[in-house]
């Protein structure tokens, strides 16, 4: 499995290897064993499939928070994305920062998205399944969203607010200022 790290500790990108021919591949998606050699050492506990029809659907930014928080390990199965993650730990030096990372199914990388960070992704292809693994259950008490495309955050989502297609939940998001982080800094 190779294994990068980006600019924000603690978020990192993984590929199983694939094993190929003119048939196609195959793939172990996910290992425990692999995963903890190479320091993943979350217990998953739930898969979560989207399929968003459209490109430009944007799916974000999400989070739940404790005692429920998710980190997230994020697959493409078919289609594309740009993943984003935005660090929301009261006390990081990168408080505040963002990585946007574009995702294929060809290429077969992963994200890895720890607690204390939010989530979401826009479609790059039509048809787009996205695979997340959770190491905890969803909870409708810890749900909650900040709005994908707050000026604060200056992420680039590749998509016009106008051509953006969103649920009414995340239309509707905090800003990202009246958001009140439940995540702290561990070091």
């Amino acid at each position: 499995m190779e294994v990068k790290s980006l600019a924000i500790p603690g978020v990192r990108l993984f590929k199983p290897r694939r094993f190929g021919d003119d048939r196609g591949f195959f793939v172990e998606q996910y290992n425990a064993r692999v995963a903890n050699e190479v320091g993943l050492i979350d217990h998953f506990v739930q898969d979560n499939l989207s399929l968003s029809r459209d490109v430009g659907t944007v799916r974000g930014l999400h989070y739940q928070s404790p005692p429920m928080a998710q980190a997230k390990l994020v697959t493409v199965l078919t289609g594309a994305i740009i993943d984003v993650v935005v660090d929301v730990r009261l006390g990081s030096p990168h408080y505040g920062q963002h990585l946007a990372v574009p995702l294929d199914a060809d290429e077969g990388w992963q994200i890895y998205v720890p607690v204390g960070f939010l989530h979401g992704f826009v479609t790059r292809a039509a048809d787009t399944r996205v695979l997340y693994k959770v190491n905890a259950g969803y909870s409708p008490e810890c749900d909650g969203a900040v709005l994908w495309n707050d000026a604060q955050l200056q992420i680039n989502w590749g998509v016009s607010a106008s051509s953006a297609i969103l649920s009414e939940k995340d239309a509707s998001a905090s800003t990202f200022e009246a958001f009140e982080s439940p995540f702290h800094y561990k070091g």
